[in-house]
């Protein structure tokens, strides 16, 4: 009889077993054996371990430090100011033992941090105003807030390590309402400095017209004083020229009147004797 079937099924089953009776955990987790769903007193750390195949079952937990953010939520300030806090947590896994019978997975502690953290911080927020909170005070109730999550979180097997704020927004109807605020603000300077300009440049002009006065006035005086200079000066030359020689300064006039008298395609009709003949004979 061929015992060879049998032998490959003692192996499978032996493997099977082995399978079922050996767990591993690794370097960055620990573990927890249930025995018919109930935790055994004992936390396993990274190694080779074994334990009974099909009634005890291995749990594994992240031993690591964890991040949680958490969702955006609104809360009030001293002054009645609404603001949304977007804040998140830093935790680990103290205690498997107490994080499984308390939370069970990672989903449900995840949870509970969230209503902690988000309790605590509103409690927070409700003691100062808005501009503390956004600016002054903001570091000393994280710090608070780090102090009382911290010692609520023990006794789930947690220890949280730092809660942060990232960012604080204003709910979307107080934005609507600042930017409003401030769009009125920004055209309120927008017209004083259009009236301050308007008002610096009807003075730039004014200067500028009663500096052209000036100066038009000063060149009509020079200009008056000029021709009246030259006028004295050819007055003063027409009398030397016709003290020196009456006849030609006679002859003289003469043309000119000549000159003025007749223009282009011009008549007259002269009696004889005529002063202008006369005078030219």
């Amino acid at each position: 009889m061929n015992k060879t079937p049998f032998f490959l099924l003692a192996l499978l089953a032996c493997l099977l077993l082995l399978t079922q009776a050996v767990f591993t955990v690794h370097q960055t987790e620990s573990a927890i054996v249930l025995q018919l769903g109930d935790p055994k007193n004992e936390v396993y750390g990274p190694g080779l371990h074994f334990k009974i195949p099909f009634i005890q079952k291995a749990v594994f937990f992240d031993a690591r430090v964890l991040d949680y953010e958490a969702s955006s939520r609104e809360a009030f300030t001293v002054d009645k100011k609404a603001i949304v806090l977007d804040n998140y947590a830093r935790w680990r896994i103290t205690d498997p033992l107490q994080f499984y019978r308390t939370m069970r997975s990672l989903n449900g502690a995840q949870a509970r941090l969230d209503d902690v953290v988000y309790s605590q911080l509103r409690a927070m927020v409700g003691g100062y105003t808005l501009s503390e909170v956004v600016s002054t005070q903001r570091a000393a109730i994280m710090t608070e807030v780090t102090k009382k999550v911290k010692e609520i979180m023990k006794g789930f097997g947690v220890e949280v390590i730092d809660v942060r704020i990232k960012r604080t927004d204003l709910p979307p109807e107080n934005l609507r309402a600042i930017f409003g605020r401030m769009r009125a603000e920004r055209e309120r300077q927008a017209k004083q400095y259009r009236s301050e300009g308007d008002e610096e440049s009807t003075r730039i002009r004014s200067d500028a017209d009663r500096q052209k006065a000036i100066i038009l006035a000063e060149a009509a005086r020079d200009g008056q004083v000029i021709r009246g200079d030259a006028d004295a000066k050819a007055a003063a030359t027409y009398a030397s020229a016709y003290g020196k020689n009456p006849e030609f300064y006679a002859f003289q006039r003469w043309l000119e009147a000549m000159k003025t008298s007749f223009s282009k395609n011009s008549k007259m009709v002269l009696s004889s004797p005529a002063p202008l003949i006369e005078r030219q004979k």
